[in-house]
């Protein structure tokens, strides 16, 4: 389970498992972690945790949110990064990343030479797209997603979207996550200055269902989303 570790000028105040999909951050008594300290906001920022994976969003903060020294909206955390609110400090443990023996690259990049399987290829020579093997659950759609390359190295090549939880894009350039709900595919922008294109359309905040043949645009890469039979 990830968590977060609370410190100021060195000392550690407290350790804040993530155990909800929504933790706040801010300076009134409602919110999961209160910092009573007028650089921060009543409602600062808060950390939204999907699977094994945890996204920081500044909630529009007075004095704003940093992580790892750098101003951030939103970010898709990372194992060690030390989020900064005035002088305190909260450093994100995903414990999850040391029981591993190999790495999940697709946890921040699945546009990778070798991560993708030519569209021809048959549905059993699939390369598994990274991570523990997931049990299947009811509560998922009937048609399976996938989406295809169209322009760069990887043209062609395709990607099912077999897991609950597929991350797109390039870290510190422009990251967004496709989800597998049981109502459909939804695709929701995490971190970078601006939103990826949908049908040449930017996306806002909030989750955007996706239709079959939409095309998405995300760090240069286009890609068609397709439900397959």
């Amino acid at each position: 389970m990830a968590k977060l570790i609370l410190s100021m000028d060195g000392l550690v105040l407290k350790e804040i498992p993530l155990t909800k999909d929504r933790t706040t951050i801010g300076r009134r008594p409602s919110n999961d972690i209160q910092i009573d300290n007028l650089a921060i906001s009543g409602e600062h920022a808060a950390v939204v945790t999907i699977l094994n994976d945890s996204f920081l969003e500044d909630l529009n903060s007075t004095n704003g949110t940093l992580v790892n020294g750098q101003p951030v909206k939103k970010h898709f955390l990372k194992n060690g990064d030390v989020v900064e609110l005035g002088k305190y400090k909260l450093k994100y443990i995903a414990e999850q990343a040391t029981s591993s023996a190999e790495p999940d690259y697709e946890k921040t990049m699945v546009l990778r030479p070798g991560d993708m399987r030519p569209a021809a290829t048959a549905p059993g020579d699939a390369i598994k797209a990274g991570g523990e093997p997931s049990t299947p659950v009811q509560a998922t759609p009937t048609a399976v997603g996938a989406i295809q390359v169209l322009n760069g190295a990887n043209a062609g090549r395709e990607l099912e979207l077999t897991k609950s939880l597929t991350t797109l894009g390039k870290p510190g350039v422009q990251v967004a996550v496709i989800a597998r709900r049981p109502q459909g595919y939804f695709i929701t922008h995490v971190e970078g200055p601006t939103c990826p294109l949908v049908n040449g359309q930017q996306l806002g905040t909030q989750a955007h269902p996706l239709k079959d043949h939409d095309v998405i645009q995300i760090a240069g890469i286009k890609m068609e989303f397709f439900l397959k039979s």
